[in-house]
């Protein structure tokens, strides 16, 4: 059959009258009780069978279907007296506010409502937005006096979230409707209810509507009781009080008594409808845990909207905690055998293939690599067991689908939450591998933020060729080597790789040729011709260079010194690479890390992401190669210095004390003179500030000059490995100042931080500066005050996540409807024009040179020169 394709015009958003709930019913529900002794529903009851069933053994008595088939039917509770909807709430009080009480007419002349008919229904005719005009329309319709009928208008107010007072007098929910009742159709529109699928009055409830039994099953517990879900609790609450209510009221009881049950009876329906509704208590289990009713369900992060609709848990995907391996190529990702025997690929047979996995059919689901499932040209899903291998590979024919595991060189998704950019989420080729975590090549770290700390990740399983097509030339780890943010690589050599590569190819560094075609095996690199002599660790690395690079850059080791004679600089930090071979210069983060790899940039935008990949793979592990043939080790050692130049921090702190006390000195003797623009003691903080800070510097300069470039914690610092010179100052020479709230420490006890100090005392130790250092240990009060520093960032730090967290939401949730013709043009879902071309100048962040277009005449020249 073909389908008839219809466009939706428009949706009318109205409200249920009582005739269309009690249509819609297929019973009314009148027994507060669920199931009888024998586990069957009660008829009338809140699990009667004409709400539809979901036993399975069972059938719907509405529309006969079995349970699993019947979709459920709505019940509905005719209620002893009106209530009022929680959702209408403010809207019953501002169409109250603007109509007379009297004769029910809206508070606006003939004139008036005539003009603004004819408007709303031009709004309407046009699909355009009504709320800033029905905005209008309430703040004009508040007269003191009814143009038409000339009554007095008595002041209407609104006790948050139901209770509506005229004067000082409160509305009953019978007299609320009565009013409503009152507003022509034609006034009706004029205050924005179309009446043709809402009428005003239809805001308070006479009946109730009752799910069907699918919306809220019961589930059966471990010890074999039935528990009921949150709805089913309070529609048992509303019946109730219902039904005592009728019978009070048929028993002529006390007016008192009415109300408080019909208090009640409003209290049941609102905390059904919204059970975090303002003013309301909430309504709890015997447990005092919080029911979860129908706003409950649908908002929020956990809601229906979020949690079900826009995200969902899916198939084909699976999630465990990620280790590194530094074998592995960037573009792949170890996949536990346990996973690839789990998670399956739709393979059609053809006559090509059908070899092949008539071998996945006998393996089976347990060894690897296997089969699970075969589709039969029938649509039949069938289980390959033992017993069932041997029939299966009988009517194996074109055509079937065999769901077989996953194995190497297939395309997968790979993900880390929270996903915050386009890197976040890349494919990776399988390398099915022992034990049970995902092996992740280390380059890869830093696009995800993933470390092995405990970190898990997601792998999902494409279903069809396209979309492994797709991912396979979009989604590549290799296609994302330079970040769109910068323009610059985010794939790169970290850590490990970054120290080798500094040890190999530093001044210095020679190996055997033996030693050399080790390094070389190692680092899986094509095998050169022989030297017959020692090679250079620049002469190894020079394999891995495309042939025609030519580099002339500074590198991160550079002291900026003026003792520097370029090519003879005494730190090799200037690197020169002519015709693919590295002449001078040592490689550090800035040849290939992460963020800000030089060469790896020049390689990716100059040769392609084949030769970027082919080179960051080869050079880390040339890299690791090399560190493990050198050798590189850390202990306390490092951070030793010789007892003279403790002594001259020591002396250089207890100076800067001293300068300290001064300032206060001066301060509290009124010498002291204001910045402009600063008070006194905001020009004290800020000198006190810069003097510590300075001393911290200084002594910090003081350990370094007693460091050099064998120092391997020195060689991490410096070649941008890990760690940096402030870290190995804070171990060998003065913490420094701690801070709280941007400035020094000043809270805690009554006019000082600590018992320990005078009143109001200002000087450096008594305001959080830290004189040891790490090494030598903090005494308990700089202890104290350290960890106050400490506690205030790691609260920082979780704050900016969830804030940032809700930013980024929000602006995906702004800008989701903006689109990007083939032209360039970017248009948003109405077609307005938002940029004639994306981006302002059409440039691709990460196809440019750090966010500059590439210069097309500049780069037609250099390949002229180079033919």
């Amino acid at each position: 059959m073909k389908g008839i394709i219809k466009q939706i015009s428009q949706i009318n958003f109205g409200l249920m009258s009582p005739e269309d709930i009690r249509k819609i019913s297929v019973t009314k529900i009148e027994t507060p009780d669920t199931y009888d002794e024998d586990g069957y529903p009660i008829e009338n009851g809140l699990m009667d069978p004409h709400l539809g069933v979901i036993d399975p053994s069972l059938r719907c008595r509405a529309c006969g279907a079995k349970g699993g088939d019947c979709q459920g039917h709505f019940g509905s509770i005719d209620l002893a007296r009106p209530v009022i909807h929680v959702g209408f709430g403010d809207t019953i009080h501002k169409v109250l506010r603007s109509v007379c009480t009297e004769c029910g007419r809206v508070l606006l002349n003939d004139t008036e409502i005539a003009h603004y008919r004819a408007k709303l229904k031009d709004l309407v005719a046009n699909n355009e937005n009504l709320k800033d005009i029905i905005k209008e329309i309430y703040n004009v319709a508040h007269k003191d006096k009814c143009p038409h009928c000339g009554v007095e208008k008595e002041e209407v107010k609104i006790d948050k979230p139901i209770s509506i007072i005229r004067g000082d007098y409160k509305l009953t929910p019978s007299e609320v409707r009565e009013y409503l009742e009152q507003i022509s159709n034609d006034d009706a529109f004029v205050l924005g209810i179309n009446p043709e699928v809402a009428r005003p009055e239809w805001m308070v409830l006479t009946v109730l509507p009752v799910p069907p039994v699918t919306v809220r099953p019961s589930i059966t517990l471990e010890t074999g009781e039935r528990s009921e879900d949150d709805l089913t609790h309070k529609l048992v609450d509303i019946l109730r009080i219902n039904q005592r209510l009728i019978e009070n009221m048929e028993a002529g009881a006390p007016q008192l008594i009415v109300e408080d049950l019909w208090e009640l009876l409003q209290y049941h329906v609102t905390t059904y409808f919204d059970n975090e509704a303002s003013g309301v208590p909430p309504a709890r289990h015997r447990s005092g845990r919080p029911l979860k009713t129908l706003a409950q369900r649908l908002k929020g992060k956990e809601g229906r909207f979020r949690s079900n609709l826009s995200g969902k848990r899916v198939n084909f995907s699976a999630r465990t905690v990620i280790s590194p391996d530094p074998n592995i190529s960037i573009n792949e990702v170890g996949v536990p055998e346990m996973i690839a025997k789990e998670v399956t690929v739709p393979v059609q047979v053809n006559e090509w293939n059908i070899d092949e996995i008539k071998e996945y059919i006998e393996n089976g689901p347990d060894i690897h690599p296997g089969a699970n499932y075969v589709i039969r040209l029938d649509d039949r899903k069938i289980r390959v067991y033992d017993e069932t291998k041997e029939a299966i590979l009988e009517r194996l024919e074109p055509g079937f689908i065999v769901e077989r595991h996953l194995k190497d060189g297939d395309i997968v998704l790979f993900n880390r939450q929270p996903s915050l950019h386009r890197m976040s989420m890349m494919a990776h080729e399988v390398r099915v591998l022992p034990y049970k975590t995902f092996r992740l090549n280390l380059c890869v770290c830093p696009p995800y933020n993933a470390d092995f700390d405990g970190d898990e990740m997601n792998m999902h399983v494409f279903q069809t060729e396209e979309s492994r097509a797709e991912a396979k030339s979009l989604m590549r780890v290799q296609e994302h080597i330079l970040s769109p943010r910068f323009g610059g690589p985010i794939i790169g050599a970290i850590h490990d790789h970054i120290s080798g590569a500094y040890l190999l190819t530093r001044t210095g560094s020679t190996f055997t040729e033996e030693q050399t075609l080790q390094l070389i095996r190692k680092a899986r690199m094509p095998i050169p011709k022989r030297k017959n002599r020692d090679w250079t660790g620049r002469e190894i690395f020079s394999l891995l260079l495309p042939d025609k690079l030519n580099m002339v850059y500074t590198a991160e080791i550079c002291r900026k010194c003026s003792v520097c004679l370029e090519r003879d600089c005494q730190y090799d930090a200037y690197v020169v690479i002519e015709d693919g071979e590295l002449l001078t210069g040592a490689m550090d983060e800035k040849a290939f890390g992460s963020f800000s790899g030089k060469i790896l940039d020049k390689i990716m935008k100059e040769y392609g992401s084949n030769t970027a990949r082919e080179f960051l793979d080869q050079s880390t592990s040339l890299a690791i190669s090399g560190i493990m043939k050198v050798g590189i080790t850390t202990s306390t050692n490092d951070e030793e210095i010789p007892i003279e130049a403790k002594e001259r921090i020591e002396a250089h702190l207890d100076e800067a004390e001293q300068k300290v006390d001064k300032l206060v000195e001066a301060y509290e003797n009124n010498e002291l003179e204001s910045l402009p623009g600063r008070s006194l003691e905001e020009t004290l903080e800020m000198k006190i500030m810069q003097v510590l800070g300075e001393a911290r510097d200084k002594s910090g300069e003081i350990a370094e000059s007693y460091f050099d470039m064998t120092n391997h914690s020195v060689i991490m610092a410096t070649t941008g490995a890990r760690a940096s010179m402030l870290n190995l100052t804070q171990i060998t020479a003065c913490v420094g100042q701690q801070s709280v709230r941007g400035g020094r420490i000043d809270r805690g006890y009554i006019e000082r931080t600590l018992p320990h100090f005078r009143r109001n005392e200002l000087g450096a130790k008594a305001r959080g500066f830290v004189h040891s250092s790490y090494k030598e240990g903090l005494d308990p009060i700089e202890f104290f005050f350290h960890a106050m520093g400490g506690r205030e960032g790691l609260v920082d730090t979780a704050i900016r996540t969830a804030q940032s967290g809700y930013m980024q939401r929000r602006l995906v949730n702004a800008l989701q409807d903006l689109n990007v013709k083939e032209n360039g043009l970017v248009t948003d879902n109405s077609g307005m024009v938002i940029q004639t071309m994306f981006g302002e100048d059409g440039v691709d962040p990460a196809k440019s040179d750090y966010g500059k277009a590439a210069d097309l005449d500049k780069i037609i020249d250099e390949m002229r020169i180079k033919k």
